[in-house]
């Protein structure tokens, strides 16, 4: 499964947050609020996420902008989708997965299958 890793997330994290590009040198000192964390360490992997295909980059004089290619609903869509590719009972995974809603998520659920149901009628 191509979940993050702990950095990798708290980086994509910042960036769905703050919902606009930013630079290495800001999400270090934001990090660096919580934790210490080198500067290198961050730009190893804002560069590993970019050739995952999870972030985009441009330069900006010497400093390089990165931005999420996807939001982060988008990317927990894909995990899901990816976890329920790998089960073998694919039926009893969303029956199970379904069971574990509470009423609100139930709800919501409902409402967009009974909104796709209209689509395709």
């Amino acid at each position: 499964m191509r979940g993050f890793g702990q950095l990798e997330a708290e980086i994509m994290e910042r960036l769905w947050d703050w919902g606009r590009p930013a630079t290495v040198r800001e999400v270090v000192d934001d990090l660096n609020l919580t934790r210490p964390v080198a500067y290198t360490t961050v730009n190893t992997v804002a560069d590993v996420l970019f050739q995952k295909g999870w972030l985009r980059r441009y330069k900006a004089g010497r400093a390089w902008i990165y931005e999420p290619v996807c939001s982060r609903e988008a990317y927990t869509a894909s995990l899901m989708r990816e976890v329920l590719a790998e089960s073998s009972d694919q039926q009893a995974a969303l029956m199970l997965f379904v069971e574990g809603m509470d009423e609100g998520q139930a709800r919501v659920l409902r409402e967009l299958l009974e909104r796709d149901t209209g689509r395709h009628a």
